[in-house]
């Protein structure tokens, strides 16, 4: 990187970082200011809020390479997104907001009682707190790239900085602090989507793009076949994506602390009206980018492998070295072959040949066919010669691009995309699980005589909480190198949980005749069956959120039909 790609993301980054620090300095003055922002956030920082904390470094390094990889039909697991901001809005938030809690699991106790209480909420804490070591792996890559330092390194390094800034102020600091991020991430990705057009060779706009990319299936936005073990189809992104959405926004304490900072119930509504509207179209220009990146690669010479840590690795390997002669050799020349036949067909369409362009469309797929089969020999390779190492690399597919294509300057910039969208979602989960284990674990728990539970004394022990949960997804981020593409992983892990959790909070606002006992080991019995569906069968991930919902509801209905008639617990 040049010294003015230094000065754009040093710059970019401690800007953000310190207006949002300096502009909440005494924001841990009380519990209410510390944990929500003194709930005095307009709509627009809400909706805000909300968008950076999902949209983590993941999202704009691993959804790219989902999209060069796979096409387009990840965008249907949003399909459901709109339509849960909407229930979420009428049902959740003025519930919330009448009951005054800092956490969504205070209310589980109203409803229920103490043990559902803390078994959601434990619930979250181990969700959250192994995504949050996800979403801090994904920017050490980046750094581990930029620097060649080791990614332990960076991973310490980055968690240290996101600890400090997430103490030091709280939900407000993090709420100020994603305003510049969300500012940030917007103008990159569109920088980014212009220079991969601008890069296209002579002739070949972004219509001849798109109609390569449409010709090599990568635009297959809508699959209504169904298929219980394909996880990205329109039934799935309805079904599944909509109950993943429902638990995410509506009982995910990273999200609803976000809008429980809002001024009203108004505010918070309409914030998460504002996601609802821009996420989705905001997604599909980020799986876009990662479709003109593969059309790019189809006129200009791509890696053998994108990620060049493990390629050089290998490549020093005295063993591997003839192997590795004969896969370039090849390699070289199956995208030479490739750029000819992608370079034919945008002139066959020009001329509106279709007999010539069908040719074109067959040499291109068999030369694309060709190239999948050298990197599976490639793959194989890296498990000969280093076992330890991990072949795959369409987590890289973008951060290559950016580091060897962009000019100076727009590199450090997509890189402070990469970092400020880090820092924003990990901050919202840490801040968070600090929130959370305060309220839902200490307070309730605690033998301190009452008297001393001060405010003072509460944001103490959340801020001890943050450093520690900060200190675990440091563990947990050095371990998900093991994982298979990122973007994916969150939303598995995520999957694992979010069934249940919302199952519970299903039985509370729809089932008011159900008592604590009965939702309780329901839900306890579907956490088990789930995580036991995940080992033993092939069942698309996003049905595991319907399928945990629907088992809790329905095994807590059993329950209480079962259990002696009386009152409600508490």
């Amino acid at each position: 990187m040049s010294f003015l790609d230094w000065l754009v993301l040093g710059g970019t980054l401690l800007f953000i970082v310190g207006y949002g620090t300096w502009r909440t300095r005494r924001a841990g003055n009380s519990l209410d200011g510390y944990l929500l922002g003194g709930r005095q956030a307009r709509w627009w920082g809400v909706g805000l809020s909300i968008m950076a904390t999902q949209a983590s470094a993941v999202t704009f390094l691993s959804l790219p390479g989902q999209a060069y990889a796979d096409g387009m039909r990840f965008i249907q697991f949003y399909f459901g997104l709109p339509l849960a901001m909407v229930l979420i809005a009428v049902v959740a938030v003025p519930i919330y907001s009448r009951l005054g809690v800092y956490t969504a699991y205070e209310f589980l106790q109203t409803r229920f009682d103490r043990r559902t209480r803390t078994l959601a909420a434990g619930l979250f804490l181990v969700q959250r707190g192994f995504s949050n070591g996800l979403s801090l792996y994904a920017p050490a890559l980046v750094l581990s790239a930029i620097l060649g330092w080791d990614t332990t390194l960076t991973v310490c390094l980055l968690g240290a900085v996101m600890i400090t800034y997430t103490v030091s102020g709280g939900t407000r600091a993090v709420t100020v602090t994603q305003q510049g991020q969300m500012a940030v991430i917007f103008t990159g990705m569109v920088v980014a989507g212009y220079l991969l057009v601008h890069y296209l060779p002579a002739g070949v706009g972004f219509t001849d793009a798109l109609h390569v990319a449409g010709r090599m299936g990568k635009l297959n936005l809508v699959d209504f076949n169904f298929d219980w073990e394909n996880r990205y189809n329109f039934w799935t992104g309805m079904t599944g994506g909509l109950f993943l959405a429902l638990s995410y926004f509506g009982t995910d304490q990273s999200q609803v602390q976000r809008y429980l900072s809002g001024q009203s119930i108004t505010q918070s509504r309409l914030g998460l009206l504002l996601n609802g509207l821009v996420k989705v179209p905001m997604q599909f220009g980020i799986l876009l980018v990662g479709v003109l990146l593969f059309v790019f690669y189809l006129f200009q010479p791509a890696p053998l492998s994108f990620n060049r840590p493990v390629y050089e690795q290998v490549r020093m390997n005295s063993a591997a070295a003839p192997e590795m002669a004969r896969l370039e050799k090849e390699y070289a020349q199956v995208q030479q072959a490739q750029q000819a036949a992608a370079t034919a067909l945008v002139a066959a369409r020009h001329a509106q040949d279709a007999p010539t362009q069908a040719r074109a469309e067959q040499r291109l797929q068999t030369t694309q066919a060709a190239a999948a089969g050298l990197r599976t020999d490639w793959k194989a390779l890296v498990q000969r010669t280093a076992p330890t190492a991990d072949a795959k690399d369409t987590d890289y597919v973008f951060l290559s691009f950016v580091l060897r294509y962009l000019p100076q300057g727009v590199v450090g910039l997509l890189l402070a995309v990469v970092l400020s969208a880090a820092l924003g979602s990990a901050s919202s989960g840490l801040n968070s699980l600090g929130s959370t284990t305060v309220i839902d674990l200490y307070r309730p728990f605690t033998r301190r005589p009452l008297a001393l539970c001060t405010d003072k004394h509460l944001v103490r022990v959340s801020r001890g909480a943050t450093v520690g949960w900060g200190m675990l997804g440091i563990g947990f981020a050095l371990f998900a190198a093991r994982m298979e593409n990122l973007i994916q992983a969150v939303n598995i892990l995520g999957s694992l949980f979010y069934g249940t959790i919302l199952g519970i909070f299903a039985v509370a606002f729809f089932q008011k005749h159900v008592h604590g006992r009965a939702v309780f080991w329901a839900a306890v019995v579907t956490q088990v069956a789930t995580l036991l569906a995940f080992w033993l069968t092939d069942i698309a991930y996003l049905w595991y959120n319907v399928l945990g919902c629907f088992l809790v509801m329905g095994l807590a209905e059993l329950g209480q039909r079962a259990s002696p008639p009386g009152p409600l617990s508490r």
